[in-house]
């Protein structure tokens, strides 16, 4: 079999680490190569999107080390039985990809993960020499986010944090149960453990550089996670409810949802379709009502009958809907923790609500300038201005958003 090109490789293994999400990627046509594709298309494979601890939306290199993995899977396309085509980087080759696109202005940084080859503690070993290589011999100061292997050595993954912007360890799945299953080489305990160690150490270093001017950065940008959606027989709040789990136990930066994809030759323990890619959207946005607006585990579950997120609208409009008599609240006067409850109003507008308030009383016009959608707020609030009529009596409290809204012109 002929050697594979250095730009073989690189569509092999950037496509291979697609599925990932532990590393946010969102759509641009910024520098797209001629027909959309191309070495250096952020349209194409290989180009995602991340967001830097201070806010900055950043251009990664996505790729795989390799696509072999000892691995089987059941819901991974290079699970070890799998017949793709298969490639496999140096760790000099990474560099040099790495080296290249950030010269040429097409990436920021990478974003590196594996498939598991002769052992955890070797692949480990390997991903940690690509970001000491980049940093210590070629003084790169572009963001890195490398995937933690579960098994390894405690001191390859000290040794990682040392380098690298943020680690991340997939746990995979929302229960144990369902990982053995699918998974059974792969154990929820010791993934847990992994990430417990992992939340310790950028905890201290958190703590050290508080301390210390010249404290060691270990992986400053925290730690993330993906589960798989719809691989398993889990609901919404399953889901949800591991994902509460990690962030109080483990400070976890942020869990990543991934919907269920059909692969080729896929197991028979395995759905035949993929989930709605909406109920991946509606995990995202309960995510953030847990994480963003104050809203408990309970209180989410209240808003989803059968333990499934309504999908023709949003969990935060759904919970209000079914809380009809917290509505209107007066955005003059309502606390902090009660605006964020209003469908529309997210963190940053609630800010610039408490901001104005202190100075003048808000009428309609102002707040409209404030909110992306002053319609999907009007029936929520009032202002000396205006004040909504009660809130359509109907027998489904979760009918489309257009028959709720329609009498608030």
């Amino acid at each position: 079999m002929p050697a594979l090109s250095l730009r073989e490789k690189l569509e092999i293994l950037a496509d291979a680490a697609k599925y990932d999400a532990s590393c946010a990627s969102s759509g641009t046509s910024r520098r797209t190569a001629l027909g959309g594709r191309g070495m250096g298309s952020t349209e194409g494979m290989g180009i995602c999107h991340s967001y830097a601890p201070d806010g900055r939306c950043i251009s990664l290199l996505k790729i795989l080390l390799t696509n072999f993995c000892q691995y089987d899977c059941a819901f991974c396309i290079n699970r070890r039985s799998s017949s793709v085509r298969r490639a496999r980087f140096t760790v000099d080759e990474v560099v040099r990809l790495t080296l290249g696109f950030y010269a040429r202005n097409y990436i920021e940084g990478l974003f590196l993960s594996s498939g598991i080859i002769r052992s955890p503690d070797y692949t480990m070993e390997e991903l940690v020499r690509v970001a000491r290589t980049l940093r210590e011999e070629h003084d790169f100061r572009g963001y890195i986010h490398l995937k933690t292997i579960p098994d390894a050595s405690p001191e390859l993954v000290r040794e990682a944090g040392l380098y690298a912007d943020r680690l991340s360890i997939n746990i995979e799945l929302p229960s144990a149960e369902s990982l053995r299953a699918l998974a059974p080489e792969k154990d929820a305990g010791r993934i847990e453990g992994s990430m417990a160690v992992l939340g310790e150490r950028i905890a201290e270093a958190r703590d050290a550089s508080r301390r210390f001017a010249h404290a060691p950065r270990f992986a400053p940008a925290g730690q993330s996670t993906q589960m798989i959606v719809g691989a398993d027989a889990a609901d919404d709040l399953a889901i949800l409810a591991t994902a509460d789990g990690l962030y109080r136990r483990h400070a976890m930066r942020r869990v990543y949802y991934s919907a269920y994809s059909p692969i080729p030759d896929a197991s028979a323990s395995l759905p035949p379709s993929p989930p709605p890619l909406a109920r991946e959207h509606r995990l995202y946005q309960a995510d953030w009502m847990l994480r963003f607006y104050g809203f408990t585990l309970q209180e989410i579950a209240a808003a989803a009958p059968g333990g499934r997120l309504p999908l023709e609208h949003d969990p935060k409009l759904a919970w209000a809907l079914r809380h009809r008599d917290r509505f209107p609240v007066d955005v003059n006067r309502a606390p902090r923790e009660l605006l964020l409850r209003v469908p529309g109003l997210g963190p940053k507008v609630v800010g610039r609500i408490l901001l104005s308030r202190r100075h003048r009383t808000l009428r309609w016009a102002d707040l409209a300038r404030l909110v992306a959608s002053p319609a999907k707020v009007k029936p929520f609030v009032t202002t000396p201005d205006w004040r909504p009529t009660a809130l359509l009596d109907t027998a489904d409290p979760l009918a489309p958003p257009p028959r709720q809204l329609s009498l608030f012109g």
